[in-house]
């Protein structure tokens, strides 16, 4: 049976330098991948508007998912009949996880008062503090603050107060991943949750083929797509140790960083 590839991918510090949040590594693999007609889907931490605008730049006609598994934007008319549970949103069919960001930050509001002063919000801060605090343009820095579903924070206490803070956090019924800059705070949601949804779109779509999903991540918070998916990539970090997965079959771990990484292991996997 010729299975059909679905590429799932954090953004990042995976397909982007962490650095430069450039792409220019991997170039040559997204040509190759697209003459294909193999999918690069984005599975991200980022909001709408930043991933909306990385598609346009690397052409990207695929569904993605944002905000750690917040969301799953679609296409309208990509798949032949809307998903089940999806809503149409300015040219998507969208499917949420989790509650919208207002029910998070009331939460972090009321119920996280001992640890005010051991973190700074996104919504918190301006657009050029998060910008020198990120290296983002003052415009990009404007568009990660664009958030619908959750709250990332910027950690600036203990690592024992900020154990501390997640178990507590975990006990009020949010959900805390840790990325390669920030705690992201939201509901019951993960990549790996969204990218088995969307998964299984592809199927329902397309019964007759079978399918091979492959991701790749560098962080923490990219451990639930790696460990959901067919064949799990983890992308060197110049800013962190490897994540620790559970899985020890189809794993492979890049000697490159970021995007190089990422094009040195889907040219071995699948080139």
């Amino acid at each position: 049976m010729n299975k059909k590839m679905l590429i799932f991918t954090d953004l990042d510090g995976t397909l982007l330098d962490h650095y430069t949040y450039q792409t220019r590594a991997a170039d040559c693999t997204i040509k190759n991948l697209k003459e294909k007609n193999i999918p690069i889907i984005p599975n991200t931490s980022k909001t709408l508007a930043e991933v909306l605008l990385i598609r346009a730049d690397l052409k990207l006609e695929t569904p993605f998912i944002i905000e750690n598994g917040a969301a799953v934007y679609i296409p309208v008319n990509y798949f032949s009949i809307q998903p089940d549970g999806t809503q149409l949103e300015n040219g998507f069919w969208v499917k949420s996880f989790c509650q919208k960001k207002d029910f998070w930050l009331s939460l972090l509001s009321a119920e996280a008062r001992q640890f005010k002063t051991h973190f700074r919000g996104f919504s918190q801060m301006r657009a050029q503090q998060l910008a020198d605090l990120t290296g983002l343009s003052i415009t990009d820095a404007g568009l990660a603050k664009r958030r619908q579903f959750g709250e990332p924070v910027d950690w600036l206490g203990s690592q024992q107060s900020q154990d501390d803070f997640i178990k507590h956090m975990h006990l009020l019924g949010a959900n805390v991943l840790e990325g390669g800059r920030f705690l992201h705070i939201s509901g019951n949601c993960d990549k790996g949750q969204a990218q088995s949804w969307l998964a299984q779109q592809y199927k329902i779509n397309q019964p007759e083929r079978g399918l091979t999903v492959i991701a790749l991540g560098d962080s923490d918070n990219d451990t639930a797509m790696l460990e959901a998916a067919d064949i799990a990539v983890v992308v060197r970090s110049p800013v962190h140790a490897f994540p620790i997965l559970q899985r020890e079959n189809e794993l492979y771990f890049s000697r490159e960083y970021g995007p190089a990484g990422w094009a040195e292991c889907l040219q071995k996997i699948i080139f």
